[in-house]
């Protein structure tokens, strides 16, 4: 199977950007992530597939995370948390229950771990729900290998 083509009917599906961090040793962290996935209502419990190639992916083993749902004003934070980093930070950190949060964020899901499963090349961790707040406003998407701007009109 050709993985660019296969990668490319994926970009069909339109979703939501995010960016998870955690706190280590070492201070606070986090990567970009579009795939969030809602699992259960009872307990609450949200997964995030990461791939095995990136730092974060050990981070995450046994340790608390929060899920930033990023404003459809953040594509800055977003490339920052891609790898793409400038000197001023797109950002600023807040201290959250479990570990520290992105301000201004659309939402967060404060995160303690709860399983996690091998995805092929990728590593499945499903967080149980601790805390977590929105607010309203547009959300980031991307589409197609693009930022969109995604509305509830």
């Amino acid at each position: 199977m050709d993985t660019r083509e296969f990668r490319n009917c994926m970009g069909k599906f339109a979703t939501g950007v995010t960016v998870v961090t955690y706190d280590t040793e070492d201070g606070k962290h986090g990567f970009t992530a579009n795939s969030l996935t809602s699992v259960s209502l009872d307990p609450p419990l949200v997964l995030v597939s990461v791939d095995r190639k990136i730092k974060s992916f050990e981070y995450m083993k046994k340790n608390n995370f929060t899920v930033n749902i990023l404003k459809d004003t953040q594509e800055d934070t977003a490339m920052h948390f891609a790898g793409r980093t400038t000197e001023v930070l797109p950002f600023e950190w807040e201290e959250g229950e479990n570990c520290h949060r992105l301000k201004e964020s659309l939402a967060y899901i404060e995160c303690e771990p709860w399983a996690e499963y091998d995805g092929g090349d990728h590593v499945l961790y499903v967080g149980k729900v601790k805390n977590f707040k929105y607010d309203d406003g547009e959300a980031l998407g991307y589409y197609q290998g693009k930022f969109i701007s995604i509305s509830a009109q």
